[in-house]
């Protein structure tokens, strides 16, 4: 880089947001991703023999994907060319090679391309991605925060490493809003600021491990503060919350959050764990997920999970979904909790899907499809007795107790039991019932 070039850089740095200003330039000053990052750990050590080859980073939001990315090129000496799959197109991915191509046949300079949001792309624009990945022209790095085995078409995948950024933790964003606070050449560190830690604590508990959120809100707060008579601005826990607005809600339902989320709903009301089922629900429609999206997994488990065992679990968790399509939110959030917290609580049992699916099996995969039994054929019109439709059919109702011993199945599959009761709750009393029937 010239002189030239140094200055404009320089220049744009000095007007960038702070979160783009405080991206770390060395492993010393990334903070986060230990898992990936740790000194002798095999990511490093590629990094720095240069062999780490085509990835995809999959993450949340202000986990580090750009940053790593841009320090990953520093490492390794290579120009680094972004574009982003919100925005660009085949076209512009075509461009982005041919410079790289040049840059390789005339500097002998290698050139990573990082695609930002590369799950924006269909299959048509992530297919052209793989004849440079292949030959080598440039290094592919790819950023998204959805899950690539989804998301991204197995030919590109099979091509690059996938590694994970896991959320920032607390005392991680404690230390990039410290840095962002002390440093003096990209950061604050020039300004007399006053911020006790209960602010600090608000920024991260908003931030939900966003480290762009919680520089974005710091930059905010900062901007927004007036200066005492001594010259010196205030930032304190008021200030923070009206600069902030919403905290930054980890979900996304148009993408992979929006399963990971329900399946961590379905799987808290399955393990009878009603704080846990909550708040995947709070999560859910903090982040404006459809309210018959919840309801059906919401209806789906009390049958699935709770079953006969309670079987009030299905009629309250139908009503809640009824009931929260007739109110609409805000109020549509209590049914739903009333009726999560019962579900979650309920005594459990899965004997009726047990059921359904071994008879589905039993007919599909196993070919066992019989014929209605004679006796069980309907008789209700003129000429069925004459053709044995209905003879020798016996009403339980003509009998002691409402039971009569008859056969309901095919005589080749009589003896075939498809549902085992279970031993919680209301069907505990089912199994005892049928139990004494069969005696």
């Amino acid at each position: 880089m010239n002189l030239f070039e140094q200055e404009i850089k320089e220049n744009l740095l000095s007007v960038a947001p702070l979160a783009d200003r405080m991206r770390p330039d060395s492993f010393e000053k990334f903070i986060g991703q230990i898992h990936l990052l740790s000194a002798g750990g095999p990511f490093k050590k590629l990094i720095e023999q240069d062999s780490l080859g085509s990835i995809l980073l999959w993450g949340a939001p202000g986990t580090g994907k750009s940053a790593l990315s841009q320090l990953i090129a520093k490492i390794t000496k290579k120009y680094f060319e972004e574009i982003s799959a919100v925005d660009s197109g085949i076209a512009d991915l075509r461009k982005a090679v041919r410079e790289a191509q040049r840059r390789l046949n005339f500097k002998g300079e290698k050139t990573i391309l990082f695609i930002d949001e590369i799950h924006r792309f269909n299959k048509t624009q992530q297919d052209a991605i793989l004849p440079f990945v292949e030959k080598g022209i440039i290094h592919l790095i790819g950023a998204t925060t959805e899950n690539p085995a989804i998301e991204v078409i197995p030919a590109l995948r099979s091509r690059c490493r996938i590694y994970h950024l896991e959320q920032l933790l607390p005392n991680e964003l404690d230390h990039i809003l410290k840095n962002a606070l002390s440093d003096k050449k990209n950061g604050f560190g020039k300004d007399k600021i006053e911020i006790d830690q209960k602010g600090v604590d608000q920024i991260i508990a908003l931030s939900n491990g966003d480290a762009r959120f919680a520089l974005n809100v710091l930059e905010a707060a900062f901007y927004s503060s007036e200066k005492d008579v001594n010259g010196t601005k205030k930032i304190d826990f008021k200030l923070i919350k009206k600069v902030a607005g919403d905290s930054s809600v980890l979900y996304d339902k148009m993408g992979s959050e929006h399963f990971d989320h329900a399946s961590a709903y379905q799987k808290s009301l399955r393990g009878s764990d009603p704080d846990a089922a909550i708040y995947w629900l709070a999560k859910m429609i903090a982040g404006g997920e459809d309210l018959k999206f919840i309801s059906r997994r919401l209806v789906v488990t009390a049958s699935e999970d709770v079953g006969n065992a309670d079987p009030s679990a299905l009629m309250i968790a139908v009503s809640a979904a009824e009931a929260s399509e007739k109110l609409g939110m805000p109020e549509a959030r209590i049914p739903l909790a009333q009726a999560t917290i019962y579900v979650a609580c309920a005594p459990k049992s899965n004997s009726s899907i047990k059921a359904i699916d071994k008879a589905l099996t039993f007919i599909q995969k196993k070919g066992h499809s019989y014929p209605v039994p004679d006796h069980l054929k309907d008789s209700h019109y003129k000429g069925a007795a004459s053709l044995g439709y209905g003879v020798g059919y016996k009403y339980p109702h003509n009998y002691p107790n409402q039971y009569v011993q008859q056969n309901y199945l095919p005589d080749k599959i009589k003896d075939t039991l498809f549902y085992e009761p279970g031993n919680s709750g209301a069907e505990k009393e089912m199994k005892e019932y049928l139990k004494k029937l069969n005696v």
